[in-house]
């Protein structure tokens, strides 16, 4: 799925403000590895309908075994390893008596590095022969097969089963040092790393089904109509602690949504939720809702933080413009897309905002094979757009109690009236203060 860099920033995908990040919260890996592996597969979405059925199978049979999951190999074993090989440790005589006492006299660093690695890449060896082990009792999904016969192939050597088999507590003695070391450094570097890289995929597949456990998440189902859809239940955003959940069906007969509501209603929140899902589920991952049925999209779009640019002499409304410009030829491509446009032109003055904003709404509907949400406070352009049938009015309500604002954060049908400006200038005393001056 297309997806460009400020599309994840809009949504807050991979952030460097953890907190803030959704692959963050997300990110249960215990290796380096596995989180370069996570990245990986969080930067590029599949569009692949098989890919991400297969991920979900993966997921599904890692849920069922998260409680066995080997614990032998941690990061600090990969670190060890791959120090091992960074160094440049002096050549390790064959096994013997005098070979390996002389080692041990004659090259003081190097010994005491090779035998303080021995015993991590006993637990590395444990570690991918329980993996191995831990899939036996059933038929894994053809892409956790293929990994783990590799794993087989190049694990399986007598010395490293023996390796594995010692008893950690057991102190090496010298000759046992020069024996496990010269094999693990002149004849398993290259199955060493590859091991390292087939164990990192399953470390962020690990990480990805523990927090589908986590989290209440749910295997979103794939219609394989031509026409684009979102059919969800209960569905919220995955970074808010209480969240309020939304019904969300979008179709080709009702493709656009036009949202209205006032500052700190919900609009964002509603608009970054629906992205963000459809996000992780073309991961393969589950997705925060009680239910979700989506058809495949070939990209997701977004224009929700828009900035200026002060070096180049770009004003906000400009970045505005160019990213709907962008948008417009991106999308105009016959394939299925969701664009997300939150609060379209505010760079400009009202007038300015309400005729750009028709045009680019009028616009944007001719295109039927794409789902759009778009979010205003430009209520009044409104009863021109319920011309179009495909446009659905959808609005976040807040009530008024003397200077109290009250948020329900419900999703209703129809166009927003609330004025309320004016109303949080003078909650927030900024009325008062001015009188004062």
């Amino acid at each position: 799925m297309q997806i460009d860099n400020t599309t994840f920033n809009d949504l807050s995908i991979i952030q460097h403000e953890e907190e803030f990040s959704i692959f963050h919260r997300l990110n249960f890996t215990q290796t380096i590895e596995g989180r370069e592996w996570l990245m990986k597969y969080f930067s590029n979405p599949f569009s692949d309908l098989q890919q991400i059925t297969q991920t979900q199978q993966v997921l599904r049979t890692i849920l069922s075994n998260l409680d066995a999951w080997p614990k032998s190999i941690s990061n600090g074993t990969l670190m060890v390893i791959e120090k091992f090989y960074d160094s440049h440790v002096d050549s390790i005589p064959s096994a013997g008596a005098i070979n390996a006492l002389s080692y041990r006299l004659f090259h003081v660093a190097d010994y005491a590095l090779v035998r303080y690695s021995i015993s991590h890449f006993a637990d590395f060896a444990r570690g991918i022969d329980a993996l191995i082990n831990l899939f036996t009792q059933e038929e894994p999904p053809v892409l956790i097969r293929s990994y783990l016969t590799r794993a087989r192939q190049l694990i399986n050597k007598p010395i490293l089963a023996e390796l594995a088999q010692r008893d950690p507590a057991q102190k090496l003695s010298a000759n046992e040092v020069i024996y496990y070391g010269r094999f693990l450094k002149d004849e398993f570097k290259s199955a060493a790393f590859e091991l390292i890289a087939i164990y990192g995929r399953f470390d962020a597949w690990y990480s990805m089904a523990r927090a589908v456990k986590q989290f209440n998440l749910i295997f979103p189902v794939f219609s394989q109509q031509a026409q684009p859809l979102i059919d969800a239940r209960q569905l919220y955003h995955i970074l808010l602690p209480t969240p309020v959940s939304y019904d969300v069906q979008m179709s080709k007969d009702s493709n656009f949504v036009f949202l209205t509501g006032a500052n700190m209603a919900g609009k964002s929140t509603f608009i970054k939720a629906v992205g963000s899902s459809v996000f992780l589920a073309h991961l393969g991952m589950g997705v925060p809702a009680e239910a979700m049925t989506l058809t495949l999209f070939d990209g997701l779009l977004s224009n929700i933080n828009v900035v200026d640019n002060i070096v180049k002499g770009e004003s906000y409304f400009f970045n505005e413009v160019q990213r709907i410009r962008d948008t417009i030829i991106k999308i105009n491509d016959g394939k299925k897309w969701l664009v997300l446009i939150d609060e379209l032109f505010k760079g400009t003055n009202v007038q300015d905002a309400m005729k750009c904003s028709s045009t680019v709404i009028k616009g944007l509907i001719k295109i039927r094979n794409s789902l759009f949400i778009l979010s205003t406070h430009l209520y009044e352009i409104g009863e021109e757009l319920k011309a179009y049938p495909n446009i659905s009015f959808k609005y976040f309500e807040t009530t008024v109690s003397g200077d109290q604002l009250h948020f329900s954060y419900q999703l209703k049908d129809g166009i927003s009236n609330d004025r309320l400006g004016y109303l949080i200038l003078k909650r927030e005393k900024v009325v008062e203060l001015l009188e004062k001056l």
